[in-house]
């Protein structure tokens, strides 16, 4: 976002610390934030078929959204950006996916990098990142690999004055739209994470994602060939001795997906209303007739109408829950309780929201017979895209941490400390093994 397109000026007295909460500026409405964006999101929507029908990746649409500061919509005021509240970031959010469900997973990453940074204790950290953010700055994200096992292979090694990194990921969500890249590399028993330029020498991004959904996304290979970092791109070490504390980071991520999924709800629902209005013959019914007064028909639109507020419904729920625990540590208190209890609400959200999405594509076609399936219309996107999101973090074991947690109190546990939990325990062995061979 350029300067002339900031709506807040940023606060030259921001103080040090962890005070991001004592800043006393009015809160902009929903409405108002609203009112910036959907202008924006009709665009977007209006041009969804035909990027999908020629896979033609969103790069106006996430140059659209830059320009209107919706990479800077947490950044609070005192930094030049919207400071939007949690609530109002995933009802925006949902809005955005109801245009195109690729653009909320598309800023993912970058939205997680924000919230990283809202928690952050260095004031310079803040204002450096903030900063780039406000002016424009896309973070992608390199954490995943495509390996036999679920590791990290991508190495940081010291070269002298500065570090050099290696390796390539996948499921590189963003990195093709974004300016800066967040990885997590391996150094020594340390998983080190570190922001990259992508104009960075050594760095290839590849259009490779080959998924029957959510296509635009650019999930695809970013590789390193001894890319140079300094010390200062360095965000944070998490030893394998000492694994990262709970936070609300597992919910924050798999709200995006859940907010996705009810904009799809809410497309579809949309789509079905239009596409009934403007039919004039009915199934078996001689002669002109309208749907619309059909009772099959207005069920069909009565239950699509009642998942989509069901789903927009739990994504307001966990949200609210996410934002409790975010308030409650940035007042200093022991949000350990919270963060549970947000990141089983998600999970327990994801459970009911993924259901009823798939159902409402698939209900869709329920109310126009063969014309719905007509590839101008590509009302087949909804399935696709629902079925790609509820892929990426498998019910079944969401489901059985859910179970977990209420039979045996064991909270929720995120990837990378699960990578962090497997490794120590390897080590464990190993050092066991050496003692007593």
């Amino acid at each position: 976002m350029s300067a002339a397109t900031r709506l807040i000026a940023s606060d030259p007295h921001v103080g040090a610390g962890n005070a991001l909460h004592r800043f006393e500026i009015a809160s902009l409405s929903y409405d108002d934030l609203a009112e910036r964006f959907r202008p924006i999101f009709a665009k977007i929507a209006e041009g969804a078929v035909a990027r999908e029908q020629s896979r033609t990746l969103a790069f106006e649409a996430v140059a659209w959204l830059r320009e209107a500061g919706f990479g800077a919509l947490r950044v609070p005021q005192a930094y030049g950006g919207l400071g939007a509240t949690l609530p109002q970031t995933f009802r925006l959010l949902i809005e955005l996916g109801e245009a195109d469900s690729n653009l909320p997973q598309i800023f993912r990453a970058h939205f997680a990098f924000v919230e990283e940074r809202l928690h952050s204790r260095d004031e310079a950290d803040r204002k450096r990142w903030f900063s780039l953010i406000v002016d424009g700055a896309l973070f992608g994200a390199a954490m995943a690999e495509k390996t036999d096992g679920t590791e990290t292979t991508v190495t940081l090694t010291k070269d002298g004055a500065r570090w050099l990194l290696d390796g390539y990921k996948y499921y590189s969500t963003g990195t093709i739209y974004s300016t800066w890249i967040v990885a997590v590399a391996l150094e020594g028993t340390d998983y080190v994470s570190l922001a990259v330029p992508v104009t960075a020498k050594g760095v290839a991004i590849e259009d490779d994602w080959d998924g029957f959904g959510q296509r635009l996304t650019g999930s695809g290979t970013t590789r390193f060939h001894r890319v140079a970092i300094s010390e200062d791109q360095i965000l944070r070490r998490v030893s394998v001795e000492q694994p990262p504390k709970t936070s609300y980071i597992i919910a924050y991520y798999q709200l995006f997906h859940l907010a996705a999924l009810a904009g799809i709800a809410r497309a579809v629902l949309r789509d079905a209303i239009d596409f009934t209005r403007a039919k004039t013959r009915t199934f078996a019914v001689p002669g002109k007739s309208s749907p619309r007064h059909d009772p099959l028909v207005q069920s069909v639109i009565g239950r699509l109408a009642s998942l989509s507020f069901a789903a927009d419904t739990l994504v307001d729920g966990v949200a609210d829950a996410i934002d409790q625990a975010y308030q409650a540590a940035l007042e200093g208190a022991d949000a350990t309780e919270l963060y549970t209890a947000a990141n089983i609400k998600a999970y327990q959200a994801q459970q009911i929201v993924i259901e009823q999405v798939l159902e409402a594509t698939t209900q869709l076609f329920e109310i126009g017979g063969a014309s719905a399936t007509s590839e101008s219309r590509r009302f087949d996107r909804y399935w696709r895209n629902a079925r790609v999101l509820a892929s990426h973090n498998p019910l079944i074991h969401r489901e059985r941490a859910i179970g977990d947690y209420w039979l045996n109190g064991t909270p929720p546990v995120g990837v990378l400390q699960a990578v962090i939990q497997s490794e120590a325990q390897a080590k464990n062995a190993a050092d066991a093994r050496a003692v007593n061979p």
